[in-house]
Formats: structure tokens, sequence, C-alpha cells
């Protein structure tokens, strides 16, 4: 089983922590956040993963291969010279995850108590192009699903920005929930993805593509998702880690 860890961010919103060390290895209580994440996969029985880099790159090398990669099989998908984005990360690491099976993405600053087992079984079953955990906690943006729980359109609260390639689209007729930047995406993604060029998110890639392949949600009872991109996030998992 192939997973990819969305491993390249800035990390802006941690600084100036992230003036020194890239966003995967700020410490979560006490253990740099991409170890907690690789130890999650490899729980949920993820052999192969590829991890994209840019923001102090190396250190994240140097860290994988002092831990021997956790006893993974562990390849590098190298931003450093020009960071991609989400989808244009997923589409550059193609050649470590296309095959005849799907694979995971999981932001390396998401924290969750998702069954990731549980999850790409529930993506087999529904031959979807891609399943996404959320949840429907309140967030400025949010994803818009019909009753049959497939992607049909985005929404910003704050601002009233709407997306969606439906015609005559009212958002009040579909149920908003917040993406928790985890999702399990079949191979076939990456033949759609040729006329996608360089740097692009994986959202709008997924809103242009929504009407014509499943996109559909994965959520649980008392899903729990805490980004951990930002102080505030940090402590709250490590409350929740330590209660």
């Amino acid at each position: 089983m192939k997973a990819m860890i969305l491993a390249a961010g800035l990390g802006t919103r941690l600084k100036p922590i992230t003036d020194k060390i890239p966003k995967a290895l700020v410490p979560v209580n006490g253990t740099p956040m991409l170890e907690h994440i690789i130890l999650k996969i490899k729980a949920a029985g993820f052999t192969d993963i590829v991890i994209n880099i840019h923001h102090f790159g190396e250190q994240i090398i140097d860290f994988l291969s002092s831990k021997n990669n956790f006893g993974l099989k562990v390849d590098i998908s190298d931003e450093r010279d020009y960071l991609l984005d989400t989808g244009g990360g997923i589409k550059q690491a193609g050649r470590f995850l296309n095959g005849d099976e799907p694979f995971l993405v999981h932001n390396v600053d998401m924290f969750t108590n998702v069954d990731l087992t549980a999850m790409y079984q529930s993506h087999i079953n529904s031959n979807a192009m891609a399943t996404l955990v959320v949840s429907p906690r309140w967030g400025p943006r949010q994803l818009l699903f019909n009753k049959e729980g497939l992607l049909r359109g985005w929404q910003n609260r704050e601002t009233g920005a709407v997306k969606s390639h439906l015609p005559n689209f009212d958002p009040s007729n579909y149920t908003a929930y917040a993406f928790g930047g985890i999702h399990v995406i079949s191979p076939q993604i990456f033949q759609r993805m040729d006329e996608w060029p360089g740097k692009f998110s994986i959202i709008n890639f997924y809103l242009s593509v929504c009407t014509q392949y499943a996109v559909h949600l994965y959520t649980e009872a008392e899903v729990r998702l805490i980004d951990a991109g930002k102080p505030a996030g940090i402590e709250e998992v490590e409350q929740w880690l330590t209660s």
C-alpha cells in the first residue's frame, strides 16, 4: 500500500520556528510532526511512502536517514527548486504512486482520529476517483456535497465566493464540510492531470472533474481533525495526545 505525505509547505503560520527548520520537523509533544504522521500511516498498513520537500528539505532527508526510514520504503519528491502546491505536488510524485492500487495522501500537519484502514477500504468499495476526509466543523472555506456524498462545489463563507462547474449552482442546496487534508486517490487521476501543468491546487482540480468522476466524502462519528500548522493547533494536539 502506497501513501504520500505533503511536507513541502513553508510553514509561515509557525514563524519564527520555521525560520530554521521545516514545518514537518516542528515538534508536537516532543516529537516531529512528520514522525507522528509516518507512524500513523505505518500502523494502518502502508509500506511505501513518498514525501515531497521544499523548505529546508535537506533536514527532512537527514531526519529520515537518522530513523532508517522507520523501516519503510521512502522516496523523496524534490520540490526545492519550485513549490508545486498540493495538486502539482501529487502529480510530480506520480512516478512513485502510479500503478494498480489507490494511494493515500496525508498533510504532514493534520492530526486525526480517523481510521485510515477503514477509509481506504471505503474508497475501494465506492470505486471513486477520490475519497476526502471531511468534518462538519465550521470553517471559512468549505466543500459542498450532495445527498449522495459527492463533491459539487466550494464556498468561502466569509467572502461569499463560490466555485462550481454546475449551472445555476445554489450552495444552500448542498451540505458543507471542512476538508481535512487527507484523501485516498485512484491512479486514474494522473491521466486527467495531463491537462494541468506546473503548480496547482488539488481542490481546484477536484472541482473541475467532480461532475465527470466521483469525488466522495468520508467522515466518522465524532471525527476529529486538528490543523497543527499553527501554534493554537499544536497546543490543541498536545492536549489531545496527553488527555
